[in-house]
């Protein structure tokens, strides 16, 4: 696993928090990203140097400035990413996004 950064660490441990508010989950830790699991992969996190590109499930296309890039999955699922240079744009709209993540994989 990329070793991170300590601004990106922090970054990262928003991300747990705010999943862990809502409910219990696994990390599973890979090459170059970790998956979080709750049933299935509700969200990967890639980090990068000075970033975390967070990726997220989702039943619909979220029309938001925030992602970057988005890849229908199947019918109902789309993957959605999410550029993170600061632990402050773990806010209110993202924890909303990976609670409705979670719930679909729950």
């Amino acid at each position: 696993m990329t070793r991170m950064t300590p601004e990106v660490r922090a970054i990262y441990e928003r991300i747990l928090s705010a999943a862990r508010a809502v409910g219990p989950f696994t990390e599973d830790p890979n090459t170059s990203s970790i998956h979080l699991r709750c049933g299935t992969v509700f969200a990967g996190v890639t980090p990068r140097k000075d970033a975390l590109i967070l990726t997220i499930k989702s039943d619909a296309d979220i029309r938001s400035k925030r992602i970057f890039k988005r890849q229908r999955a199947s019918a109902h699922r789309w993957h959605l990413e999410i550029r993170l240079s600061d632990p402050k744009q773990v806010d209110r709209q993202l924890e909303a996004w990976l609670k409705d993540a979670m719930a679909l994989s729950s």
